[in-house]
């Protein structure tokens, strides 16, 4: 987990929804971690598990952040590193939580370590209009415990890591678990 300083600037609520409204060009996620525990995707993910078919409008909220973004130019794009075998809560996002956000319009692409090293971080974040840096930072088991605006972020590196995830992934409508 990262501490930017004694006191860091921890988002949350409306502020830091705020962040996906207010960005003016482009919004990137690196997405790292194979297990992630959201207590809002509690019962979904159970639903997932049992079988059940995904609910009608789901994640439709996302979506609509989504749609409302690239429809005003807009664009937000995503890597996520994977490793096979997929855990579950990959599997979710491949098939119940991806294809909808690809659908809204979100650049959503995968990249495989199973098999290689990439030079990336094991920090996932959020980069808006390429200059402002929020960390997402989580515990082992995949619980967020906050999120933390990097108040002087080398956005040179921050650039380096989105370039190479991007050039490291193929689109997740070509991935082939």
């Amino acid at each position: 987990m990262s501490v930017d300083g004694p006191n860091p600037v921890v988002l949350d609520g409306a502020e830091w929804k705020a962040y996906f409204r207010n960005f003016k060009r482009s919004a990137f996620r690196l997405e790292v971690h194979q297990v992630y525990t959201m207590p809002a995707e509690d019962e979904t993910f159970r639903s997932f598990l049992a079988g059940d078919s995904k609910p009608d409008h789901f994640n439709a909220t996302w979506h609509q952040t989504i749609r409302g973004n690239a429809s005003s130019g807009r664009t937000m794009t995503r890597a996520k590193l994977v490793r096979r075998p997929l855990t579950d809560y990959s599997r979710y996002l491949f098939r119940w939580a991806i294809p909808g956000n690809v659908e809204a319009g979100e650049d959503y692409r995968i990249v495989d370590v199973t098999e290689r090293e990439v030079d990336l971080p094991i920090q996932d974040f959020w980069m808006f209009d390429e200059s402002t840096v929020v960390h997402l930072n989580y515990r082992p088991d995949g619980t967020q415990v906050n999120r933390e605006l990097i108040e002087s972020p080398d956005i040179s590196q921050y650039l380096a890591w989105r370039d190479l995830a991007l050039e490291s992934s193929v689109p997740f409508n070509g991935y082939r678990t």
